[in-house]
Formats: C-alpha cells, structure tokens, sequence
C-alpha cells in the first residue's frame, strides 16, 4: 500500500551526503527502497510516545535506518529494573534524564538523526501541539490512558498510530490509522479494563526481550509507511507468544459504530484519559479496604503489637525480597488456604504495589474477614521507606 505521508515540497529539499550513502549503502541497494526511499526516510519526522522497553528498540532502529528527525516524549529518569528491556540506557544513565539518556544513545548510533526532545507528560492539554510536529506517532505507552489519548489525538490529527503492548511473554501491534480505512484503537477496546483486571509490567513482569520484538516490528510498520514499501498492518492485529515463538495475525474492521472515528461520532474532542480509564475506584484505594501505610506497621511492630503478615505475592516474587515474618499465600490458593488465615489479631496484607493484596481482603471479606489492612504501595514502598536493604525488583 502506498501512502504519501511527505509532501513532495518537503521532498524536493532532502538530499543524502557521501556519509549518509555510504552508512545506508545496504538499505540503498534494495530496489524496493533505493535512493527516493532513503530520502523520504530523511525527511520523515517520526514521534516515539514513551523512551521505554518499546521505544528504545524503535528510536534505535529507525535513526539506525535514517529517519531525519525522532521527537520523545517522556519525564521519567532512568531506573536499574529499566535496564533489562530499555536498551536506550546503560547502568552509568541510573538517575539521568530518560530523554538525555537517549538523545546521547541515539546521537552515537547516527549523528544526522535530529532529536526532539518533549520532557512532558503526555496529556490532553500538550497532545494536539505536540503530535502535530509529526507525520506518525509510534505509542510505546505502558498505560491505559496514554493508549487511548494517543489514539484519539491521532485520529483528529489524521496521523497513523503504530501501537505496541507487552505483557510476560506476549505482545501485540497493529496500525490504527481511519483517515487510511483502518480501524482505531476504540474499534478493538471501546473502554479499557476494569481497575487491577490488567497489571502492569511492575506486577505481572516481562521477559526483556519482548518489548524488544514489538519495538522492531512498530519501527518496521513505520518504515513501511513512510517508504511506501510492503503491506502495512492496517487492519490487521499482529499477537507474538515468546514461549512457543509464534506469531498470529486477526483481521480488524472499523466499527461503524465506534464512539470516535464511526458513522455517528460521540467523542469530538479530547477527554480527561485518567477519569475515563479509572470509573471505578481502584480497591487498593478503596474506603472500603482498611489499610496501613509501612511506617504504621513498623511503628505498631515497635510498639510490640502482635500482627500477622500476609504475602499474596507468587512464590519467586517472595524469593527476590519479603517482609520478615510473613506468610506467603499466593493470591490463586487464598481459597483454598482460607484456614491458614488468622480471624483474630491485625492481619497485614501485601503484594508489590498493593493491588493484589486489597483484590485479596476484597474477596476474604465475602468470607466474613474483618482484621485485615492492606499494606499501602506493597513491599515496594516498605523498601523505598522502611527496608532498602531489601532488593526492588
């Protein structure tokens, strides 16, 4: 499928110097490409939502193949558990800017990239400016509300959206592009998933290599684009399983009654991402779930109060780090342990974040529980605050 997404004025002005032809020499000699593709290549301005486990393996290839100009967004700083996936920094980036780790990696990779750098957080205020530099917007987003403002500013902009997510040993992408007669990302998910019905990387893990295959296939259907080469993955959802290493590809339709790119749409602007994907209170918020911060607990354990801890982790999460003195009761065997589960006394209950743990005292409730408190920010924040000596993983 051929699409024009660099105007011919803008062509006109590219040329490649001796340098530029000699680096993509073997990008040149396919006929497929040739000298015209590189030049669009060159004139392309490509934005990488996220610096992340998706866009490292993204930005890196597509400077690597010579696009002209990559724009990142991103306002985190690089952390140690980044580094098995996000291959844009090393272990001398720990603390550093995430953009200003990644500008220097890119700018060694290939000095003739120009990189933009937006050390924003992506929002409903800042997306229309930002996006409108662009001619296509690669979403390594790692969240809900990013995917859907991301989708929807594209939409309105007409700019193709190549989309990427990873979970464990799994990822998908696809190209959500209507103003191309492909669906968006409100054809496939309409409303995201109920609170905690999807964990994120920090709880469910990913094996790094992942994010590493999706990011190539999302700086692929970019190339693609911008070069007019092959047959995009528009219409088409691309689902990769790591352990049986094997792909399948789903058709997608618009759906003539999708809320924003339909027949009759209802979304005609940008909303607010974070309230339209947290309907519902998130339990591990929850009045109705009591709970105790770590400096609580450590007080009351001071104080010599008797208090059972609970772990719902899994048992190699335990493994890596636990709160001494705690039982570990894995979230899927609560049922089945229930007895192993003291009625009388303070009962702490946790996981890493404290999203499991408060679905566990939500469902022990049911079961006539009333002595439990949920750990507020899991082991995760009892290391940060109480216990750093406890590895974070």
């Amino acid at each position: 499928m051929k699409t024009e997404l660099i105007s011919r004025e803008r062509l006109n002005t590219v040329s490649l110097s001796s340098d530029e032809i000699a680096r993509y020499s073997r990008q040149l000699i396919l006929p497929e490409l040739a000298l015209d593709g590189q030049r669009r290549l060159k004139a392309a301005r490509v934005l990488c939502l996220g610096a992340g486990g998706l866009g490292s393996p993204a930005a890196l290839y597509l400077a690597a193949s010579g696009v002209g100009t990559l724009g990142l967004v991103d306002a985190d700083r690089v952390d140690l558990s980044n580094l098995h996936r996000q291959i844009l920094h090393g272990s001398s980036d720990v603390g550093r800017s995430k953009l200003e780790s990644a500008r220097t990696r890119i700018r060694e990779a290939n000095p003739h990239v120009e990189v933009e750098l937006h050390e924003v957080r992506f929002s409903s205020a800042n997306a229309a400016s930002i996006v409108g530099e662009y001619d296509i917007v690669i979403d390594g987003s790692d969240n809900f509300p990013t995917r859907y403002l991301s989708n929807d500013v594209c939409v309105f902009a007409q700019k193709p959206n190549v989309y990427g997510s990873v979970f464990r040993f799994e990822g998908q992408a696809s190209l959500f592009a209507p103003h191309l007669g492909a669906p968006c990302y409100r054809c496939l998910f309409p409303r995201p998933p109920g609170p905690g019905m999807a964990p994120s990387c920090a709880e469910a893990g990913v094996l790094g290599v992942v994010p590493g295959v999706i990011g190539l296939i999302q700086a692929l259907e970019t190339i693609k684009l911008i070069t007019g080469i092959g047959d995009p993955l528009l219409g088409r959802l691309l689902h990769f399983d790591a352990e049986r290493t094997s792909f399948r590809q789903f058709t997608l339709r618009r759906d003539p009654q999708c809320a924003l790119c339909g027949e009759q749409p209802t979304i005609t602007e940008l909303i607010d991402y974070e309230q339209f994907c947290t309907t519902e209170e998130p339990l591990a918020a929850s009045s109705d779930i009591p709970s105790i911060t770590p400096r609580e607990l450590k007080e009351k354990q001071q104080r010599g109060f008797a208090i059972a801890l609970l772990d719902v982790r899994e048992p190699y999460e335990h493994e890596i780090a636990r709160i001494d003195g705690s039982r570990l009761i894995p979230l899927g065997e609560i049922f089945d342990r229930v007895q192993e589960i003291p009625r009388e006394g303070d009962v702490v209950v946790y996981c890493k974040v404290g999203t499991r743990s408060a679905h566990a005292i939500s469902e022990l409730h049911g079961l006539g529980f009333t002595n439990l408190y949920n750990l507020v920010g899991g082991i995760d924040a009892w290391t940060d605050e109480i216990d750093p000596s406890l590895v974070k993983y």
